[in-house]
């Protein structure tokens, strides 16, 4: 990650845009903090991916949000193309000082250069790929796939700069940290399985406190671990012996959460 961090700062000298995509259920805790300091005052173009996934109500007040800041935002889902659309108009929009500045030079046609940034999992190579209509980046559903850098030319207009995904090396929130590891952005293979899947369970029941009931057709109990255990039986998640497969159980609760099936939800309002 310093590695990485590095290799950003020294390209920053090279783009006039920073392109920042975050987690439309997490707007906020999806946010890399080191950006903010490397950008400087670049212009910024934010994009909540996977939207569809998020609360409209909530979505609508982090575009109020952003905008209050003085920073360009919309709203897509990469998978499908929804938003993409619009980029080039807010790009145009968000880089018009410094295309006026080239024009009063004499310089025309100079594309406009941006660098794609973001947390790991949050879905750059995806948004890139269906941006460019062509497969350009490899992409994957685990955080870390793209390695290193590459120039991506979009049209004459633009250029992107993929980066790596960067998380920082140290969370101030503990809330910040769970977060992430809800929406994949931090390896399963390091997580507790069963021990994530109660910390989302505490957060569903304050947020969307209907939604368990509707999905699995259970009650709440007086703990998380009741509560996925009973998932875990509705499930059919049993071992030898008729126990219950926790961690079998806190796969499909968290598989179910990250792939929309529990409904539309955002964890965290600005």
């Amino acid at each position: 990650m310093t590695k990485a961090k590095r290799m950003m700062q020294e390209d920053l000298k090279l783009i006039d845009l920073v392109i920042e995509l975050v987690d439309a259920r997490i707007p906020e805790s999806s946010r890399n903090p080191d950006i903010d300091g490397m950008a400087g005052k670049k212009p910024r173009l934010v994009l909540l991916n996977k939207a569809d996934l998020a609360d409209p109500v909530c979505n609508k007040q982090w575009v109020a949000r952003f905008r209050e800041k003085g920073v360009h935002v919309l709203e897509i889902n990469s998978k499908t193309g929804a938003g993409i659309r619009e980029i080039n108009g807010m790009v145009q929009e968000a880089c018009r000082e410094k295309i006026e500045r080239d024009r009063k030079r004499g310089i025309v046609n100079r594309p406009v250069r941006a660098m794609v940034v973001g947390i790991p999992n949050v879905g750059k190579s995806t948004f890139i790929n269906t941006f460019a209509g062509k497969a350009c980046t490899k992409t994957g559903n685990k955080p870390g796939v793209t390695k290193g850098k590459q120039w991506i030319r979009l049209s004459k207009t633009l250029e992107l700069l993929d980066t790596p995904g960067i998380l920082w090396p140290k969370f101030e929130d503990q809330m910040v940290g769970m977060r992430l590891a809800f929406i994949g952005s931090i390896n399963d293979e390091i997580m507790i399985t069963e021990e994530l899947a109660c910390d989302l369970l505490n957060v569903l029941q304050q947020l969307y406190p209907d939604c368990i009931q509707k999905r699995y057709e259970v009650e709440w109990m007086d703990t998380p671990v009741k509560t996925l255990e009973a998932i875990a039986k509705n499930r059919g998640c049993l071992l030898k012996g008729e126990e219950t497969d926790l961690k079998k159980a806190a796969g499909i609760l968290t598989d179910d959460f990250r792939s929309g099936r529990l409904g539309r939800m955002t964890l965290e309002l600005p």
